[in-house]
């Protein structure tokens, strides 16, 4: 199954990608929480935080520096280094 993944910088033809495997659990896998910096998205981040290390699942956080831009290359980068799964926290 190929998903379309549409770039919402103004892209002009939409990229088709595999979407990669989901873990069947997260045991054993450290999970990165990434802050967009929208306002409140800390909050539903820390509340995410607090439940995944209360499954003994290791959490490392990182954050864009403005919700206006994409992630720089840099950070996106350093979590794929560093973690198995990113969940992206958005609010408002």
């Amino acid at each position: 199954m190929t998903t379309t993944l549409l770039d919402p910088t103004g892209e002009l033809d939409p990229v088709q990608r595999q979407p990669l495997a989901k873990p069947a659990r997260l045991d054993g896998l450290t999970v990165g929480l990434l802050d967009i910096s929208k306002a409140r998205g800390d909050v539903f981040l820390d509340r995410l935080h607090e439940l995944l290390g209360d499954r003994g699942v290791t959490v490392k956080r990182y954050k864009k520096p403005t919700f206006t831009r994409p992630a720089p290359l840099e950070l996106v980068q350093k979590m794929a280094g560093e973690v198995d799964v990113v969940v992206e926290g958005l609010a408002d």
